[in-house]
Order: structure tokens, then sequence, then C-alpha cells
């Protein structure tokens, strides 16, 4: 039996890859490595083919026409046998002790046919020349050493959000929820979070710090230079979530409320980034999401608007979106992304 299945997107990842698929292959047998080839033109499927090889009960290598990370994600999920499923980038790496530790955990679950939907745990921010390395936990937000609900949550900081990396989703749930997430597109790995949410009873957290997000490449898709120039997939996918569900039709208060401070800081990362660029057209595609927000979902569009990170997104004329460039550059230097 596979316990966990682990999907590696990677496209022209010839110089990292390995790092990334030697950390999980301490799992042994009890893991499952998924090797997605995204169409790549170097090294990569050499590489796949060549663990493939050496261990064929625990990688498989999938190679497929180039679709994109999301499209990647989809493939890998496709392919999973293990009772639950993780994504690596393949620029990451994960911890081998807490690899062990979420082992033992998942395998509780599984003889104790307990359905717990989602396993939460810490991942540390590896910046390029960052001496002290940022983790992002969740002891004061969740449980711990429980299966426990979204009513029994805490409040959420704007740096401990949970992201692709620090989550772990049952196969099953994934599958029958039909989580498919578009193709050549960047940013998705948040509709991969987010989607998945209202259909998730029980969760876990396990303070370990597990995985190691790797943050330094100047071609990478958090560069901020890059974001801007990639502006129209950031609107793209904050649409598809605003678009997702109506807020009133979450049962859950707290679950409800963690999803509107999600999709709150999803506009706020897409009208800085237009603030950002200085470009006029840029702007306009800023007013017009907030319009796309308002006309679908009027409620949440007040909360978030009128919300702290709204209004600091929305000060009037140049002296006010210089003023919302410094909020975001104080926030990026004390959160420590991009």
């Amino acid at each position: 039996m596979k316990y966990i299945s682990f999907a590696i997107p990677c496209y022209n990842s010839e110089d990292y890859m390995s790092k990334a698929i030697e950390s999980i292959l301490k799992g042994g047998e009890d893991v499952e490595i998924i090797i997605v080839n995204d169409g790549s033109t170097d090294k990569t499927k050499k590489i796949g083919k060549r663990y493939a090889e050496k261990y064929p009960s625990i990688v498989k290598l999938v190679n497929k026409e180039n679709g994109g990370h999301g499209d990647a994600v989809n493939a890998g999920l496709r392919y999973a046998t293990g009772k639950y499923f993780k994504v690596v980038d393949s620029d990451d790496w994960v911890d081998e002790k807490a690899l062990h530790k979420l082992l033992d955990l998942v395998k509780g679950f599984v003889e104790a046919d307990a359905a717990v939907d989602m396993v939460i745990s810490n991942y540390v921010y590896e910046k390029v020349g960052m001496q002290h390395k940022k983790v992002v936990h969740y002891r004061n937000v969740l449980p711990q050493n429980q299966i426990f609900r979204w009513d029994d949550i805490g409040h959420f900081r704007l740096d401990q959000y949970i992201l692709m990396h620090s989550v772990l989703y049952r196969t099953e749930l994934l599958k029958l929820c039909q989580l498919e997430l578009p193709k050549h597109t960047f940013y998705v790995d948040n509709i991969y979070v987010y989607y998945p949410l209202p259909h998730v009873r029980k969760m876990y957290y396990l303070d370990v710090d597990f995985y190691r997000y790797f943050i330094g490449r100047e071609d990478q898709s958090v560069n901020e230079k890059v974001m801007i120039s990639r502006i129209d997939q950031q609107i793209f996918v904050t649409k598809r979530m605003i678009g997702m569900y109506q807020m009133k039709m979450i049962p859950s208060k707290k679950l409800r409320r963690y999803m509107l401070n999600y999709l709150a800081i999803m506009m706020t990362v897409s009208s800085i980034l237009c603030i950002r660029s200085k470009e006029k057209e840029n702007l306009e595609k800023k007013v017009e999401l907030w319009q796309y927000l308002k006309k679908k979902d009027y409620k949440t569009y007040l909360k978030i608007r009128y919300g702290i990170l709204g209004q600091t997104m929305n000060l009037p004329g140049r002296s006010g979106r210089k003023v919302s460039s410094m909020a975001y550059s104080v926030a990026r230097r004390l959160i420590g992304f991009n």
C-alpha cells in the first residue's frame, strides 16, 4: 500500500529535480513518487526515466505534452494510488525526519479508518542569501494532537495562510470533488488549495517543518517582475476563485471567514501588481477586477473592498497608489515572500 503519492511537476528541471526526488525517496516503499515531465526540452525526461528504472516500485514517470504546472498536477492526481496526495515543486524538497512523522500519522489514520481529509504542516522559506529561514507554522491557529473541524480553528495572520506547501489532501477527496486545474496558467496553486476547502470535514495539524520552499531564481514565478509580466494570469486565477462559491452558501462561519480573507489577499496581490506596473492598461484591469467581484458577490465585495486590505489597495490618485505600493513593500519584507 502507498500511503502518500507525491507528484513532482517538472518542466526543464534537470538542474534541481534530483534534490526533490531524493528527499522523498527517504520514505521508501510507503511513498509513491510521480514525476510528471511536462513537455521538457532538456534532460528532465532522461533523469526521470533513470529514477523510474532504479526504483520501479516507488517512482512513476509520466511524459506528457506541455500544459503548465496545473495540468501537470492534474496528471499526477490521475496516476496517484496513495491514500494521500502531495505536490512538491521540482525546485523544492522535504525534510526527512518530518516525512517519517507524516507517514506514521497517515498510517494511523488508515489503520483506524479515520477519513481525515486534510493534513496541515509547516513550511520553510529557503530564500537565497537569507541566513535566518522563516518558518510558517499554525500553532496559534489550529488544535494540535487531535482531529478537528472548521469550527475549531482560530484566526489566521496574513503570513499564515494555508498554501500548497503546507497541505496534504486525501486523494479520494480531490478526485470526488473533481479538482481540475486550468492549463497553461501560473498561480493555480491557489485554486488547488482553495477549491477543495468546503469539501473538507476532518483535519489534523502536524507541527513539523516538512516542506522546504525555495525562493531565489530570477525566472521563478513568484519573482515580482515575472508576476507583473503575468498579471493577466494572476487576475484570471483570482476571478476563477471568486466564481467558485457564493460565500453565503458556506455553512461554517469560520471557514467562510477564512475563504473571504483568502480572496482578500488574492485581490490585494492582483491590485498591487497592477499598481506597481505603472501601466495605464493594468490600472484599468485593476478597476475591472473589483467590478467583477462586485457583480459576482456583492456582499463579499463590500466586506473586502471596505476592509483594511481593500481600502489600502484603492486609495485615490497617484499619491494613493504610492502609499499602496509602500504598504506592500513593508508587508513583503515582514512576511518574507518573493
